[in-house]
Parts: structure tokens; C-alpha cells; sequence
């Protein structure tokens, strides 16, 4: 049985749908999958084993430049490579306009999606053949779990948390300096998601007598020029060069535990099965926050960061150290 995903953004979305496929080879130990993914995170969807092929698109970029002469090329090749197999099933997990008229509509096979009531934009449920209630006030993760287990016509097991399967793809080869280290994730795309730099450098020192190392991600300048002054000054705390996206997740899944803002390699952390503490502002973590083994919250006063303290999080990190 071939199936095509339409899941493109963001990366924790993409990261969310892993877990559905893992169930998916559970159930139908023939199936494979094709995958529909935006072109920054061509990487994730290679690390399932179930994936067969991974087929690019750059909605996003090509949003910028709709109808030059190159988007409308590159669009053309897309949809000739869209429409070179014929699928048993397609299923829509995205449940927006353009993923359902640019994409799925274009797929060959029955498409499956949310129903009006279930897609985060209803109109989107007019492009599918088959339409699936799934109640909203769920994680993520096992909404899209249910979507999968309806198109496919499957029953979920009962209790289960959610299996990403990608760790063992990282743990084969794991960093030389593997359990020596912990990873700090200080940056994300919203100022309201932020953690002071004061807090991050407070908690920092208070891992002086860990004997643990540092390790700091980055992945544009003004991120790199953060993560350098949070690393001033402690000869533990280590700016990592520009990595790529798979250099990170061998890294994190060498960490023996990992503190993070609200950011999509957060989610990442939370995929390869790693003890991660979250702290969260104005988002809400109970449908979109991290989702697997060893996930801690913690949520912000008043929805402000800096009333989260290098102390309570120091306190909740250590029994992860031993």
C-alpha cells in the first residue's frame, strides 16, 4: 500500500505527524509512504524508515515571486513529479486552503483530510473525497494519529503514547562526547517566547559544578551573536558552528538533557525521546507543546518569561544530570 502525506510547515507540524506513521507500519506492515514537504525540512521525513520518497515544494518561497518565469517552472516540475505515481491513499494532515488546492486537489489517489468542523480552515475540506471528524482540544500528535488511523481504517491503541521511530536513526553513530553535555535551545522567532539572557547566563553558572559542558545552537546572526554572549566568559559553554538540521538532531540526541524556549527544534528534542524542559510564555503547551518521553513544562507567570527563574529551572534540570 502506497500512501502520499501532504504535511509542508512548520517543523514541529512536520515532527508532529511522524508518530501517525509509526502506526501506520504498525497496523499495515506493507505500507509505504510518500511525503509532501516545504524545502527546509526535506530532512525530517528521510529519518522515518516508512518514508520512501520525499518530494519537496517551496510554497513559502514562491509566494515571493508567484509568477516570474523560474516559480512558475519549478511549480510545472513539482506537479509532474506530484503526479508520477498513482496512490491507494492521500492524505491531507496540513487541513489549510493551499496545501488542499495547490497540492492535494493535484494528487492522483482518494484524498482524505479533516472535515469543516476539524481543519483549521474549514474551506479546505472541499478539495478531499473523504472527510474525518477529529475533535479539536487534542495534542497535535494524536490528532493527526486519529486522522491517519480513520483513513486508513485502523484502530488506534488505546493508551499509547506516540512513537516519533527516529532515534534509532541518530543513536547508530551518536557524538563522541555523547552524556557529556547538555544543549540549550535560546532561540525562537517571537520576542514574547524569549528567555532573558540574564536567566539563560544565571542558569548557565549554575551548572558550573556539573561537570557538564554547554552546547549552544544557532541558526541565523543575531542568534549567533546571542548564543556568544551567553557563552562569555564560561570556558564550558560551547557556540556551536552553523549546523545543519540533521547535525543538530545528532547533537541533541547525544545531550543528556536539554532546556528550550518554544521553538521547532524543541520539538525535535521532544523526537529523539530526550529529557527536555519547555518553557513556554503566551503558548499554549497543551495542544502544541512538546509531546513524548521526559517532556517538562513549564509555563510563565502571566504569560511573561523572565518570571521563570534560572533557580526553578536549575532545580527541575538536575534530576536529569545524575
Amino acid at each position: 500500500m502506497r500512501v502520499l502525506i501532504v504535511k509542508t510547515s512548520s517543523m514541529g507540524d512536520v515532527l508532529h505527524t511522524l508518530p501517525a506513521i509509526t502506526d501506520a507500519s504498525k497496523a499495515i506492515p506493507d505500507i509505504t509512504f510518500d511525503w509532501v514537504v516545504e524545502e527546509n525540512f526535506t530532512q525530517i521525513p528521510s529519518w522515518h524508515a516508512a518514508v520512501h520518497r520525499v518530494l519537496p515544494v517551496a510554497i513559502r518561497r514562491w509566494r515571493k515571486s508567484w509568477f516570474s518565469r523560474s516559480t512558475r517552472f519549478e511549480r510545472r516540475r513539482f506537479i509532474k513529479l506530484l503526479q508520477e505515481q498513482e496512490y491507494d491513499c492521500v492524505i491531507d494532515a496540513q487541513g489549510l486552503i493551499k496545501s488542499a488546492f495547490l497540492i492535494t486537489r493535484k494528487a492522483k489517489g482518494v484524498k482524505h483530510g479533516l472535515d469543516k468542523n476539524s481543519a483549521r480552515e474549514p474551506m479546505a475540506s472541499w478539495f478531499y473525497d473523504v472527510k474525518h471528524y477529529v475533535p479539536k482540544q487534542q495534542h497535535a500528535v494524536e490528532r493527526i494519529r486519529q486522522l491517519f488511523a480513520e483513513s486508513l481504517g485502523y484502530t488506534l491503541p488505546e493508551n499509547e503514547t506516540g512513537d516519533y521511530a527516529i532515534a534509532p536513526y541518530f543513536l547508530e553513530n551518536p557524538p563522541d562526547d555523547s552524556g557529556s553535555y547538555c544543549v540549550f535551545l535560546h532561540s525562537t522567532t517571537r520576542n514574547t517566547k524569549h528567555w532573558t539572557e540574564q536567566q539563560w547566563r544565571g542558569l548557565i553558572e549554575l551548572m558550573s559544578e556539573s561537570r557538564l559542558s554547554i552546547k549552544l545552537p544557532w541558526g541565523t546572526q543575531h542568534e549567533y551573536e546571542r548564543a556568544l554572549r551567553l557563552a562569555e566568559g564560561f570556558d564550558y559553554a560551547e557556540v556551536l558552528p552553523k549546523s545543519t538540521l540533521a547535525e543538530i538532531a545528532t547533537i541533541l540526541a547525544g545531550a543528556k538533557a536539554v532546556v528550550s524556549v518554544d521553538t521547532g527544534l524543541s520539538h525535535l528534542a521532544a523526537a529523539l525521546d530526550k529529557p527536555n524542559i519547555t518553557l513556554y510564555g503566551p503558548t499554549d503547551p497543551g495542544l502544541i507543546g512538546g509531546y513524548g518521553k521526559n517532556q517538562i513544562v513549564m509555563k510563565a507567570a502571566d504569560n511573561h518569561m523572565a518570571s521563570i527563574t534560572a533557580e526553578a529551572v536549575f532545580d527541575k534540570l538536575q534530576s536529569y544530570l545524575d
